[in-house]
């Protein structure tokens, strides 16, 4: 059991270091505290991940937001860019492996997240919205202790 607000904040302030000063990046959590079972290397490589691919759907400059919050006995973490989106037709195979829109690159990183957030923390994942030139918010739930 451990309080999952310090995990995905330590992660954020890791990535701020990292990306372009054009890109955003900021962490909201309702409470101080949210606790649930998790492995933090894993949750945070589930964040640095969908973080890197927003990053890169937002070309260098945008804005991303991260956003944790409970309710009842449910983590939400939406996270959420203003990127070019993903098209409808190609929200039903983000999670697969080979997806990718990069020229390079192996399209295993969503197929990693979903693996680590479904069978390893028993949570879900989804593509919670995504408008083409608007943004994608991905969302993660998790069970809370």
């Amino acid at each position: 059991d451990e309080n999952i607000v310090p995990i995905i904040a330590d992660a954020v302030d890791y990535l701020k270091l990292r990306i372009s000063s054009k890109i955003e990046l900021g962490f909201y959590a309702e409470q101080a505290e949210i606790m649930t079972k998790v492995n933090k290397s894993l949750m945070e490589w589930v964040v640095e991940n969908i973080v890197k691919n927003a990053v890169d759907a937002m070309e260098g400059k945008g804005k991303i937001t991260v956003n944790l919050k409970q309710i009842e006995n449910e983590i939400i973490l939406d996270i959420t860019d203003t990127g070019k989106g993903i098209a409808p037709g190609k929200l039903k195979t983000v999670f697969q492996p080979g997806f990718t829109t990069k020229a390079r690159g192996w399209g295993l990183g969503l197929s990693l997240v979903k693996r680590i957030v479904e069978e390893f923390h028993q949570g879900k994942i989804s593509v919670h919205k995504s408008e083409l030139n608007i943004g994608t918010t991905f969302r993660v739930i998790l069970n809370a202790k």
